[in-house]
């Protein structure tokens, strides 16, 4: 191999080594592809390799970015003019984009050299990755146990160590539920922190944004800086940075008033291991001197009620241009059975139905303000059991009655801060007895990924994580 410490350096480090020339963009890419080569035949997760096109990049000569010469991999949800872009669904399979998100040329830009495509569930639509298409992405701890999703094949790449940083994005928890699943830290930006152009003005009636799953706070935090910003097509953006994000990593938090709890947002009882890890971290936080409470928010409705209406009619909408582009319905040989089965249902709602959703997810986000008058930070378990086995959520089974109780189970806190469009992170600071990784999840107000990137830095200093591989890396 070229160069045998690469698993050892986060994307900030290894532009740091290329920028004083101790190491070729070439030799990183061929290092990630050797990588990929190796350990990808066990967890499946870059499902679309293009490494022509990140070697044309090199050869043409790579833009003087933050990140030059840093391998990368888009989530295969989004564009990348000239290479295959699947959305995870059989009929897409040979689908070759002509033109480039705006996200992915700001990647370009910062001089990440793209050689492929992680795997995603079709459409992004479960929080595990098992798109039929594709086959299951293993999680890199425990091979029977999914990598999460629908960012599954980016938090696998990265925490197997194929690269430090990767493309991800979420509607509904899916960069934090599988940074979770595959001890990588993971932050979901405030609403239009990142581009989601050019193509559409938001996606998910405004839950849905792209950032990374990284392997340091301060990759999560430079990669802000290098995505952030709106496009001439943007509806609304976020509020402005004070400073540049990665100069808040190197900030002390301050003390916070920090509400958390060890429950689901239903009232269930959590998995015991998790509800400790909880307030073990809740008795860290305090250590470091910050105020800490149990309390928790009370919604006004269910989330998930919310999130069906809304992420089915888009899915409805996905299945109508697909059997106008063919000219044809659309069968179980072109999309899974829970893709067809959510269309066909949002065809008995109205636009009413969809207009009350809207009401019902800011009734969510008042509620969420004002509990974020009393407390700069909420913290609760990302996921409310450990990951799940593989085929514990199945897109192609006849019955589905399954899918919501075990959505319920597994990950019901992550949904309302998509509704909210707050800034929250999941944090690699716990280990199941299973051998699985646990994350915290902390969210902040609106606009303030800021305050979560110092207290993430602080944590991760605290209770370093990056050292931590799983077996397959050994």
């Amino acid at each position: 191999m070229a160069f045998k410490e690469y698993g050892s350096y986060d994307a900030v480090g290894l532009a740091d080594l290329v920028r004083k020339k101790e190491v070729t963009p070439r030799e990183l890419l061929d290092e990630a592809i050797a990588r990929t080569e190796k350990v990808d035949r066990q967890i499946n997760a870059v499902v679309v390799k293009h490494y022509d096109y990140a070697e044309r990049q090199i050869d043409k000569g790579l833009p003087e970015g933050p990140f030059a010469g840093v391998p990368f991999l888009l989530k295969d949800l989004d564009l990348l003019e000239g290479t295959r872009t699947t959305f995870g669904a059989s009929l897409y399979k040979d689908e070759v984009a002509d033109h480039s998100s705006t996200l992915a040329r700001r990647c370009l830009k910062a001089g990440l050299t793209i050689f492929g495509k992680s795997s995603s569930p079709e459409f992004g639509l479960m929080p595990t990755t098992e798109p039929r298409l594709h086959g299951p992405t293993r999680n890199p701890w425990n091979l029977a146990h999914s990598a999460g999703g629908s960012s599954g094949g980016a938090a696998a790449s990265v925490a197997a160590r194929i690269l430090p940083v990767a493309h991800a994005s979420d509607g509904g928890g899916s960069i934090r539920i599988p940074a979770s699943a595959c001890g990588v830290f993971g932050l979901k930006p405030t609403r239009a922190r990142n581009p989601v152009g050019p193509d559409r003005g938001q996606g998910w009636a405004g839950f849905s944004c792209g950032h990374v799953v990284s392997i340091s706070v301060r990759d999560s935090a430079a990669m802000l800086d290098a995505l952030c910003g709106p496009e001439p097509t943007s509806p609304y953006h976020a509020p402005a940075p004070e400073r540049p994000f990665v100069e808040e990593v190197r900030r002390h938090p301050g003390r916070l008033r920090i509400a958390f709890t060890a429950k689901s947002p239903y009232g269930e009882a959590i998995d015991p291991e998790i509800s400790a890890a909880v307030r073990d971290t809740a008795l860290l936080l305090e250590k470091l001197g910050h105020h800490v409470e149990e309390r928790a928010p009370v919604l006004p409705l269910d989330p998930a009620e919310v999130m069906a209406t809304i992420v089915g009619a888009n899915t409805a909408l996905s299945v109508r241009l697909a059997e106008k582009r063919f000219g044809r319905p659309m069968t179980a040989e072109d999309f899974e059975i829970l893709t067809l089965v959510m269309a066909h249902n949002a065809q008995s709602t109205s636009a009413t139905d969809y207009a009350a959703a809207e009401l019902g997810a800011f009734r969510i986000s008042r509620a969420l303000a004002e509990f974020f008058t009393s407390c700069d930070v909420f913290l609760s378990p990302t996921l409310c059991t450990p990951p799940l086995r593989l085929g514990e959520l199945n897109a192609m089974a006849q019955d589905l009655s399954h899918i919501g109780p075990t959505l319920r189970r597994y990950m019901p806190g992550t949904s309302m801060f998509n509704m909210s469009g707050q800034p929250a992170m999941s944090v690699p600071l716990a280990w199941h007895s299973a051998g699985l990784p646990v994350g915290m999840m902390f969210a902040a107000r609106f606009g303030d990924e800021a305050m979560l990137l110092r207290l993430a830095a602080q944590l991760e200093q605290e209770r370093p994580w990056r050292a931590k591989l799983p077996p397959i890396c050994t």
